[in-house]
């Protein structure tokens, strides 16, 4: 079960760090899954070196955390996305 919460939490990360990065993104919707998956693996990482993985009630540091290194990660590999299949925004 612990895998279905990954892809619920990545999912969600990546959809709230999307938008969140001004512009438009081309990546698709399961890569945006795997950069939320990845913000949210480095975000506890995050936490637990800042001492606040565990905390009684809701984590808000360590979901701060988890979104910070969403929007992050979300921004550089849309960018590699976007370098890589040459895709850019119509000129105006």
């Amino acid at each position: 079960m612990g895998w279905l919460w990954a892809i619920i939490v990545g999912f969600v990360l990546g959809l709230v760090a999307k938008a969140i990065l001004p512009g438009k993104q081309y990546s698709p919707l399961w890569l945006t899954t795997i950069f939320g998956i990845l913000g949210a693996l480095a975000g506890n990482a995050i936490a637990r070196a800042a001492g606040v993985e565990e905390t009684s009630g809701i984590d808000w540091s360590r979901h701060a955390f988890q979104l910070i290194a969403a929007v992050i990660i979300v921004g550089v590999g849309e960018m590699l996305y976007t370098a890589t299949l040459g895709k850019r925004k119509p000129r105006t």
